[in-house]
């Protein structure tokens, strides 16, 4: 199927990209998280019963993009993904409708989230579905040091702060990703408040 064979050559050429360009103090921004990323939205995509060929290129491709803008910046790295995508994927034969319904989606995971179609939805529960699985402290952990490499958060105390307050304004918006992360999400964040009570509170 030509659609395939077009997404595998993009998926080949992004994941090289990601591997030897990207910053090694990405430690959760890299190729494993786009993966991640890309397989969760397929996951979720079929539940959400979004099985049309050619939003499922869309999809995919918004997925591997949309954290490439990490390759030139850290802050708004969204949009310098959106410049990228708009720039390379003309040479796959993408049309600019396509490319702009990509780059919608690739915005629409900027924090805080704000998926305006359902596609968007989906992309936006794949980015963040590790808050609601078992493996949540392990990738949580990569984002820690990550955040503290690059000066974001000063310390462990401040990095849990924003943990707990993430975990409070931040909701799932596909009905799938609701009934299937929300129960162990409200786990986790119960843990956390727990942790960090032991800590600094007691």
């Amino acid at each position: 199927m030509l659609t395939e064979v077009k997404f595998e050559s993009i998926k080949t050429r992004v994941c090289k990209c990601l591997t030897d360009k990207l910053d090694p103090r990405l430690f959760y921004h890299n190729v494993d998280h786009t993966l991640d990323v890309l397989g969760q939205a397929v996951v979720i995509a079929s539940k959400e019963d979004i099985h049309n060929p050619e939003q499922l290129l869309l999809l995919k491709t918004a997925a591997l993009y949309h954290d490439m803008g990490f390759l030139t910046t850290y802050a708004g790295h969204e949009a310098a993904g959106c410049e990228m995508a708009a720039r390379e994927l003309k040479a796959f034969g993408f049309t600019g409708e396509e490319t702009a319904v990509i780059c919608g989606m690739i915005m629409a995971t900027k924090i805080p989230q704000s998926p305006q179609t359902h596609m968007e939805q989906v992309i936006c529960d794949a980015d963040l579905d590790y808050l609601g699985r078992d493996d949540f402290e392990k990738i949580s952990d990569h984002l820690r040091r990550e955040f503290l490499e690059f000066g974001i958060i000063k310390d462990d105390r401040e990095w849990e702060e924003r943990q707990i307050s993430f975990f409070e304004t931040h909701r799932y918006f596909t009905n799938s990703s609701k009934q299937s992360r929300n129960d162990t999400k409200a786990m986790h964040l119960l843990a956390l408040k727990e942790s960090f009570k032991k800590k600094y509170l007691l």
